[in-house]
């Protein structure tokens, strides 16, 4: 079975104005890197749908839901953080974000697609239960965590995320909720200033130093995820994709590299070939400067579609 790559033309009319780093660019440099690869001749390409309400609605309440689509602008900015602008455009492309991890969940699990990289914007790993910030609307993983529990019967779902900034959405909306894993790794006091507190015995939040490289984040990855993840046996793994932690992105002060990313997404690989029938969700999340962007996601794309 091919890999599914899920995007939509919607995630590149959302934008926050000029020399916001959350831009429309990022899609088309990922896009762009694909093709020069050939990567993209490996995968299934397919149009997300918008996410509904009752889809968000079990990660987010439908209040919150709600108050945000009727926030949308009809020309303009909306600001909703300080960091965090809505166009005329924002909501479409967010519903469409969030519809990607959705269908991306129901192509993985009906064995139409191996796995799935879903091409989106905005991200969404900041977004809490009732509270969209740092480039984050609707929190895209936990949408598609959410269904695969609640509508698709599965029982236990692992959340990887390794952004440079720590997903404090996802452990928002995950906190007490048994049936998921989160696993993550960011770079220690740097926003959202969150991820150092452990709240509960299924959230494997490692923050390590600034200026840490490969062999600290290999590190982490094998002394506190695996284990985790090796006692939980999940049925199926989410992948909150961050490439900020990339040395050369400013958004971040560590010093991770495209083979980094490629390693991880190998070690997550393994993990799912193991007890989830391989069956991963991957979810673009931040990165920001565009080479090292493109680079680090057709390094994860690759190890996904299986190219040596």
């Amino acid at each position: 079975m091919p890999s599914a790559f899920i995007s939509h033309p919607d995630c590149i009319r959302h934008e926050m104005g000029s020399c916001h780093p959350e831009c429309p660019e990022r899609i088309s440099a990922i896009n762009d890197q694909l093709l020069i690869t050939g990567y993209i001749n490996f995968m299934n390409e397919y149009d997300a749908p918008l996410a509904s309400v009752e889809q968000l609605s079990r990660a987010h309440s439908a209040l919150y839901v709600n108050e945000l689509i009727a926030k949308a602008p009809k020309e303009g900015y909306e600001l909703v953080d300080p960091d965090t602008k809505m166009n005329a455009f924002t909501i479409n492309a967010a519903l469409r974000a969030a519809g990607a991890a959705v269908q991306a969940t129901d192509l993985v699990i009906d064995g139409v697609a191996s796995n799935a990289f879903c091409c989106v914007r905005p991200p969404g790993h900041h977004a809490e239960h009732d509270a969209a910030m740092g480039f984050c609307f609707f929190n895209n993983v936990a949408v598609g965590i959410r269904h695969a529990l609640d509508v698709r019967g599965l029982e236990r779902i692992a959340l990887i995320d390794f952004d440079v900034h720590h997903g404090n959405g996802s452990e928002d909306i995950f906190r007490g909720d048994e049936r998921v894993l989160m696993c993550s790794i960011f770079e220690k006091d740097l926003y959202p200033f969150t991820g150092e507190f452990i709240p509960e015995e299924r959230m494997i939040n490692v923050g390590i130093p600034t200026r840490s490289k490969s062999d600290v984040f290999k590190e982490a990855v094998e002394k506190y995820w695996i284990p985790a993840l090796e006692e939980f046996q999940p049925q199926m793994i989410y992948i909150s994709a961050g490439f900020d932690a990339h040395r050369e992105d400013d958004m971040g002060n560590l010093g991770l590299v495209e083979s980094d990313y490629e390693w991880v997404t190998k070690k997550m690989m393994g993990v799912a070939e193991k007890y989830c029938n391989g069956r991963i969700v991957s979810c673009l999340e931040g990165g920001y400067v565009l080479s090292p962007l493109a680079r680090s996601v057709a390094a994860h794309i690759k190890v996904l579609i299986g190219v040596d």
